[in-house]
This record gives structure tokens, sequence and C-alpha cells, in this order.
């Protein structure tokens, strides 16, 4: 083979690596990007292995909810904490002990199946514990991000990060799961262990998380004054504070809404299991439109209008979902809202890895992951009852009135919000047209 040739056969190689990750993210983010792939796909294996082990061990449905419930409890108890954790220590290390100790874990409950002795209860405490040990990885790695690429490129590195997640976890892995279960009960699981260790080696690689060690390593007051001081940055700070309400709003329209969406599948539209599981294929599909759209939307608009327009489109999902009782116009509105939700979340993370000192950022990271599962789990009783007293379209109704109204308070925010991390000169314009004022 000539020269020539072989480099010839290493340019789609080349070319398909550097359109996933492009060199100017750098080699660091490349490992972690690499990790946050197999990690989520071990976490896909489980996503649809998980229910299935629950499903074989009991047909309580309190039970079979409990499950969920689990890792939700999770982020509530210990999200703060994580913040916390990833401030005060090197956020690599944090991320690459989570991910032995989840690999740990999945081996010894896998043994449990293998061996039979595998319950109900062991499978919501290793739920629960598998959640705390997410969480933690989840904040260490949000926050390990802008350490890794430049500021001006944070936004196309969360992007792929989020594609990552719904790749993997969301599309692929999944199917393979329930296979793999079928194949074997203890099979996912194991697999799922492979990936995490796979995961921590990959991580272990990195070499540039110790930027602002002179932060990092100061001697501090006890962990709790740590989570303490992290909310009362983000309550002292306009823009980010309005950013966490929004959010913690915005869920819990959208979790009144989800919460009964496979009774709205059968109900409303008509839909068999196999239906409400294109719903959420759907979903998936328009993330990873709007995963790889990112990049060019980010260059073309601003960060504000990126974020006005994704809350427009959101109050217009719940107002077609109420109205709608056609199928294929129910899976075309979740492309759309599946496609603006990726995208709305990486401008969120974005605008607050920008704006949010590094020392503070896990801290408030981690408040920003209890507002969001806080916001769902305020909002899910809310969608049942709704949905219980006025029928199944009830809870889209409320989402509809709830998120028009947040969008009117909140539009002329967004310019603001988006520019927390900036400080241009007195009477400058920012470059979105969008001009920040201070807030007191």
């Amino acid at each position: 083979m000539t020269r020539g040739t072989r480099g010839c056969l290493r340019s789609p190689l080349t070319r398909a690596i550097e359109a996933i990750s492009p060199a100017d993210l750098g080699g660091d983010f490349r490992l972690l990007l690499s990790q946050a792939v197999i990690t989520n796909a071990g976490d896909g294996l489980t996503l649809a292995a998980g229910p299935l082990l629950v499903a074989s061990l009991t047909r309580d449905p309190l039970l079979v909810s409990m499950a969920l419930l689990s890792e939700y409890l999770a982020v509530l108890v210990f999200g703060f904490m994580a913040g916390a954790v990833a401030d005060r220590f090197d956020r690599q290390r944090i991320i690459r002990a989570v991910n032995l100790g989840r690999a740990l874990l999945m081996v010894a409950f896998a043994g449990t199946i293998v061996s039979g002795t595998v319950s109900i209860a062991l499978v919501l405490v290793v739920l629960f514990i598998l959640g705390t040990l997410e969480t933690f990885a989840d904040v260490g790695s949000t926050s390990l991000i802008p350490r890794l690429v430049p500021r001006e490129r944070l936004g196309v590195a969360n992007a792929r990060i989020q594609g990552a997640f719904v790749l993997a976890n969301q599309l692929v892995a999944p199917p393979i799961g329930a296979f793999l279960f079928a194949a074997g009960m203890a099979l996912p699981f194991t697999t799922d262990a492979i990936c995490f260790a796979l995961g921590a080696v990959l991580v272990s690689r990195i070499a540039t998380s110790q930027l602002a060690v002179e932060e990092t390593e100061q001697p501090r007051a006890s962990l709790r004054t740590d989570m303490v001081e992290g909310v009362r940055w983000l309550i002292g700070n306009p823009p980010m504070r309005t950013l966490a309400l929004t959010i913690l709003a915005f869920n819990v329209t959208f979790g009144a809404a989800w919460s009964v969406l496979v009774l709205y599948a059968q109900e409303q539209l008509g839909m068999n299991a196999v239906g409400f599981g294109l719903l959420t294929t759907a979903m998936a599909v328009g993330g990873v439109i709007g995963t790889a759209s990112y990049g060019r939307l980010e260059r073309r608009f601003s960060l504000a209008d990126i974020m006005r327009v994704g809350l427009l489109i959101e109050t217009g999902t719940h107002l077609c979902l109420a109205l709608t009782t056609v199928p294929a116009v129910a899976l075309a509105i979740m492309v759309v809202f599946g496609a603006h939700a990726f995208v709305w979340n990486t401008t969120a993370t974005v605008v607050r890895q920008r704006a949010v000192p590094d020392a503070l950022l896990g801290r408030v990271s981690g408040v920003y992951s209890v507002g969001l599962v806080a916001g769902i789990a305020v909002g899910t009783p809310i969608g049942g009852l709704l949905a219980r007293t006025f029928g199944i379209t009830a809870p889209f109704w409320f989402g509809f009135v709830g998120s028009a109204l947040l969008v009117t308070i909140l539009w002329r925010q967004f310019g603001y919000i988006v520019h927390a991390g900036d400080t241009p000169p007195a009477g400058d314009a920012s470059p979105s047209g969008d001009t920040p004022r201070a807030e007191g």
C-alpha cells in the first residue's frame, strides 16, 4: 500500500473525529467526551434492563414507581453536596473515582442476579446509590469542561456532551440492553460495569484538570459552609438567580405534562406500548438534530434569542399536544420539542459556565441540578391530580398556560441573563444587540 493510499484511508476517519470533536477543543476534552459516550452507553443498557428487572420481581405499581423516585431522590439529597465536593477536590479525580465506584457496584449487583439473591428492596437501594454517584459525576463533569476548552467554544463542547447522552443513552444502548437482558439477566449490568471501568481509565488520562489549583486546594471551612456559600452566591446574583428560577418553574410545567405521557399516548392518541416508545424515540431524534445544529445556531443567533424561541417552542408543544389526537402529529411535535430541549439545556449550561466563577461552579451547578429535579418532583403529582379530575389533556393545558405566563414575565430578562459573565465597558452594546443592565 502506497503512502498516498494510506493517507486517503485515514482521511475519512480523521474528518469524522474532527466533526465530532474539533481539534480546537483539545485532546483532554476528547478524552472527557469519549468517557461520556462510553458511560452513557452503559447507563443506556440499564435504562432498559432496570425496569425489566423490576417488573420481573414485582407487579406492584407503587414499587415500580419507587424505582424512578429513587434516582430523583438521590439528586435532591446529594445535589448540593456534589457541587461542594466538585469545588473542594480535583474534578477529574472525582469523575474517575465515581466511575470506579459505579463499576464495582454493578459487578456486585450482577453477582446478586446470578446467585438469585436479588430482591426489589436491593434494586431500590442500588438505584439510589447509582443515582447518587451519577449526581457527583454529572456535576463534576459540567464543572470540569470550562477548564478544558476555550470560553468561546463552550457551546460546541457542551453540545457534544449532550449529543453523547442522546445517542448513547437514549437511542443506541436501550434496545441493546433489552436484548442482553433477554439473553441473560445479569449481562447488561455486567456490561455497564465494564463501561464505567473504561470511563475511569479515559478520565485518568486527562492532564489539565488542575487549572485554578490554587483555589481548589485552599483550606476550607466545613462542607456545609461551602454549600451555603454557593446558595448565597446564587441568590445574590440576579441573572443566575433568575435563570435558576426559570429552570425550576418550567420543569414544574414539564413534569405535570410528562407525568401522564404514557396514559396520554393510550387515551388521547390511541397508541400501544410500541407507539409510546416511538414518542420517546422521536424526542431523542430531535435531541440529535438539536445538538448537531447547535454550533450553527450559536453563530447565527444570540443566546438570548435562542432561549426565548426555545421557550416559545415549549409553550407551543403543550398547546399542540393538548389539541391533537393524531399520532403522526404528536411524533412530529416530539421531534421539535426534543431539539428545543437539548439546545436550551446546552445554552443554559454555557451561560452558567461563563457567569459563575470557577471556584463556585460546582456548587452553583449542584443547586441547578436540585432545582431541575425539584421542579419535576413538584409538577408530577400536579399532573396526576389534574388528569384524574379534569381529563388526560388537563396537564398539557396547565403546561401551556403556565409556560405562556412565564415566557411573558421572563422575555426581557434573557438579555441580562446571557451576559451575566460579561464585563463590557459602560455604554457598550452587547454583541448580540441585547444591552445588559446592572441589577441590585
